[in-house]
């Protein structure tokens, strides 16, 4: 096997991964979670203030 025919048989390996992954990340069936992902940094979400640590000093 020369290096050509490896280098382009690992090419085409990769892209058939990317091709599975992008076909993965836009299924139906994600796209309920990726919508809830989306929401995260929009929640409301306040951090308790801890006992003992006061504002001014």
């Amino acid at each position: 096997m020369t290096m050509n025919l490896f280098h382009s048989l690992w090419t085409v390996a990769l892209l058939v991964i990317f091709i599975g992954i992008v076909l993965w990340a836009w299924s139906d069936r994600r796209k309920e979670s990726f919508n809830e992902a989306a929401q995260l940094p929009l929640e409301n979400d306040e951090l308790p203030h801890h006992a003992g640590e006061s504002r001014d000093g």
